[in-house]
């Protein structure tokens, strides 16, 4: 029974969260902060690694339109239903972490990155602890070369709930072009985060 049970999960849940994502866009008012960095990047032929929070994945496959991209993502269950939706939006799955095949996928990842491809990870995993960035992102653009774009989601409750209180986090990372996407509107009621490497993990000073 449970054998049926995942394979109706693998065959309903990725056409649904396509749409769902989907009929979210259309929703939405969107507008991009710090784009302009990742465009030049791409002008000058370089590849990035993209970094993003475990927690707001759902509509980075919108970030960057019809961006080839290869994406970390772990050996679990819910890492297939994951990769069979991004599929949908022609995004590569690499699988892989912390926890199972994490060697062989960081090595997959190097391969890819040295050899011109964009690179997308969530620097805290499925496991955490939230918002709070492992080494591994570091040892990726260190043996590739390709710089690290930090990007982040926010939203915001038309209508309502006071501007602002979706979930956000705005991040700014030191030396590194940063990039997020919101709908209009948005007012962070935070400062926004910045990132520094120390002791070989980063982590909020």
């Amino acid at each position: 029974m449970k054998r049926v049970t995942n394979a109706v999960k693998l065959a309903v849940v990725p056409p649904v969260g396509y749409a769902v994502i989907q009929i979210l866009r259309r929703t939405m008012r969107w507008h991009t902060e710090g784009g302009e960095h990742v465009s030049r990047l791409f002008a000058e032929g370089r590849s990035v690694i993209l970094a993003f929070w475990h927690a707001q994945q759902l509509m980075m496959p919108l970030a960057i339109p019809r961006l080839e991209a290869h994406v970390l993502i772990s050996q679990h269950r819910d890492g297939e239903l994951i990769r069979r939706i991004i599929a949908r939006f022609g995004l590569d799955a690499v699988r892989g972490s912390s926890t199972r095949g994490g060697a062989e996928a960081l090595r997959r990842m190097i391969r890819i990155g040295r050899s011109g491809g964009n690179l997308a990870l969530t620097p805290d995993g499925p496991k955490g602890p939230r918002q709070v960035a492992k080494v591994g992102v570091v040892q990726l653009a260190r043996a590739t070369g390709c710089p690290i774009v930090p990007m982040a989601f926010g939203c915001s409750k038309k209508n309502s709930s006071r501007a602002g209180t979706g979930s956000s986090c705005p991040i700014r990372s030191l030396g590194a072009p940063s990039s997020w996407a919101r709908p209009s509107g948005y007012r962070p009621t935070r400062p926004l985060t910045t990132w520094s490497a120390c002791a070989g993990r980063w982590k909020r000073p």
